[in-house]
């Protein structure tokens, strides 16, 4: 269901001390009608000056300038105009944990200069830039934000399925033999905070978790290090091979799907190639195909905050392979679009609360064990 679009078209300005880089976001972002690049400022002392004649929808901001680095410029902004913020960061170990410092102190979204490409409606880092924008516009980061989400929507745009990847389970094969639970959880927008409330509320034995956090490439490591130090459980950047265990979760790489296969009665992680899927790389469908194939209604999926529609079609075939659906609910989402989206199609079951959904995993971990339990974990 797509909501009524604005006349008005979203307000960006870019804070960057290249002059090659604020142009070519500019470039970019004005590549897509319902975006608007209203100011540009080489640094945070030039964007405070600006910003004095009307602040913007969305801030893209850079981390390292002179004078006053980024994140000391996002923070005053949270404490002063809260407003959605974008940053844009070196595809470098520094400019990761930057990023990582950044997403905690408010930041919706990431970029990652390295994915900018050259200037084309169609390459996929305009795609990234625009749709990032977007997002960050509908984030809830102060009252405003609700009611803007409520009148912008991306326009439909063309998008690869998931059936460049793999076809989907044939829905009259035999159920999937009972295994051990397995849970695949897939964000976006606002999934970097969120994740790490879930992660952290569940206990060490929890069943074994994969990921698809909508990150660029490398930033999913720092993110998953950072996870991995405040957690119980043990979390990492997957790799292929890696075989899911209790007490793990794995992520995503920002420049790789990943897909689950079972070996037996034990599930491990494959990292794979190929396009975007709805629109993005790593892609929940992706993740979520598999896991209606491979664990069927051994499974449990959960989607979170995040903008688009990504893993709302493959969720409806998890809860038809006989799998727990759940969504994240509108009042503690960041961006209320693809649990909306999950929940309308009829992949979710239900919504819950942010501060639940640990709680939802394991109550469905305990279930399950009984179940395997009761009938022996035969065939």
């Amino acid at each position: 269901m797509t909501a009524t679009r604005s006349a008005d078209p979203i307000r960006v300005m870019i804070v960057e001390d290249s002059l090659t880089a604020r142009t070519m976001l500019k470039n970019m972002i004005e590549t897509a009608p319902d975006l608007k690049v209203v100011e540009m400022a080489k640094d945070p002392f030039d964007a405070a000056e600006k910003m004095r004649k009307g602040l913007p929808d969305v801030m893209l901001l850079d981390v390292e300038m002179p004078r006053m680095d980024g994140l000391t410029f996002l923070r005053r902004i949270m404490a002063q105009h809260p407003m959605p913020v974008v940053i844009c960061s070196n595809h470098t170990p520094a400019g990761s944990s930057s990023s990582m410092k950044a997403l905690e102190m408010g930041a919706v979204e990431v970029l990652a200069k390295s994915s900018i490409g050259a200037l084309s409606k169609d390459d996929e880092g305009t795609m990234r830039v625009c749709d990032a924008v977007r997002a960050a516009s509908h984030a809830r980061v102060n009252p405003k934000a609700k009611a803007r989400a409520a009148v912008r929507d991306i326009k439909p745009q063309k998008k690869q399925s998931p059936d460049a990847i793999m076809p989907a389970r044939n829905i009259n094969l035999p159920p999937v033999v009972k295994t051990p639970p397995f849970v695949s959880i897939g964000a976006s927008t606002g999934g970097t905070e969120a994740l790490a409330k879930v992660l952290k509320a569940l206990p060490a034995d929890c069943p074994p978790i994969a990921i698809v956090q909508h990150m660029p490439e490398k930033f999913t490591e720092a993110f998953a290090n950072r996870l991995n130090k405040m957690c119980e459980i043990h979390v990492k950047e997957a790799r292929d091979g890696d075989k899911l265990e209790r007490g793990m979760a794995v992520i995503a790489p920002g420049s790789h799907h990943i897909k689950l296969e079972r070996v037996g009665r034990a599930y491990v992680c494959r990292v794979i190639d190929g396009p975007p899927i709805s629109r993005h790389r790593p892609s929940v469908d992706v993740l979520f195909r598999s896991t209606s194939i491979e664990a069927g209604g051994n499974a449990m999926g959960v989607i979170m905050t995040g903008m688009g529609d990504d893993g709302a079609q493959c969720m409806k075939e998890m809860r038809e392979a006989g799998a727990v659906t759940l969504a994240q609910d509108e009042d503690s989402c960041v961006v209320y679009g693809m649990p909306r989206e999950a929940m309308e199609r009829g992949g979710a079951q239900r919504a819950v609360s942010l501060n639940k959904i640990a709680a939802e995993i394991m109550a469905f971990d305990k279930e399950h064990l009984a179940k395997v339990a009761l009938k022996g974990g035969k065939k």
